[in-house]
């Protein structure tokens, strides 16, 4: 199944090995994060298979502006008309103005494993190689929390990108946290609560300090970019994270 209800009114969306997070409220619905671009049909049907049309996603928020989170937004405005929103600084990264991401040569260099090798070919067949900048992208509208199904408060937490966002979700009592803790990821030799291996980040030295940020949110379920949602709430998330070697 490419979905999983995790909370009251809370759903996961399983991509191309990325995640995203569903909202509802009623008839509406927000959208955390867009997969790759072969990812759009998979939106789609989960939402169709949760009884709605895609016409009733009322935005998507974009935790950051890498290719395998910003895949259907172009495809959701496009045919829906769907606005998407990130935070102001990474406007820019989404339009292509600048570039905060590992390139192919970095993905090329560690192609020294079956699991690398099996996720290259998986992204690339997603649209991994293919130019898909967001022309439509806003900043979020307001401060706080957004006035969107499941009222999403925007955490800001550099470093993983200079503008990436975390999402709390205060009724369900859990975190989306996009790329700043993730739980596993094909490139990674460990599953469990973890930073992104180092090329991935713009920064790491700043992945981990938003980790200071993220640790206080009351939220015991997160909900990762990558792997599994972990349960045992974000305090003790970040302490593992901090914990697990960082790969290069």
């Amino acid at each position: 199944m490419r979905y999983q209800q995790v909370g009251d009114e809370v759903f996961t969306i399983r991509g191309t090995d990325v995640n995203m997070v569903l909202l509802r409220d009623g008839r509406d619905l927000t959208l955390i994060d867009a997969g790759w671009l072969g990812d759009a049909g998979v939106i789609e049907r989960v939402v169709r298979e949760l009884g709605h049309r895609p016409e009733d996603i009322v935005a998507v928020l974009l935790t950051h502006a890498h290719l395998d989170h910003v895949g259907a937004l172009n495809h959701l405005h496009r045919r829906y008309g769907i606005p998407a929103y990130t935070s102001a600084v990474e406007v820019r990264h989404a339009r292509g103005e600048c570039h905060e991401s590992a390139t192919p040569l970095d993905v090329i260099k560690r192609l020294n494993d079956r699991a690398t090798i099996g996720w290259a070919a998986r992204i690339t067949a997603a649209g991994g190689l293919r130019k898909n900048t967001v022309a439509h992208i806003q900043p979020f509208p307001t401060e706080g929390a957004l006035d969107f199904p499941g009222n999403p408060v925007p955490i800001a937490c550099p470093g993983h990108t200079s503008g990436h966002s975390a999402f709390h979700l205060p009724a369900a009592g859990a975190i989306a946290t996009g790329d700043t803790l993730v739980t596993a990821h094909p490139t990674s030799k460990t599953v469990g609560p973890q930073l992104l291996p180092s090329f991935f980040n713009h920064s790491t030295p700043a992945t981990l300090a938003a980790l200071t940020t993220l640790e206080s949110v009351p939220a015991e379920l997160v909900l990762p970019g990558h792997g599994l949602p972990f349960r045992g709430g974000i305090a003790e998330a970040v302490a593992r994270a901090r914990t697990t070697p960082i790969q290069p």
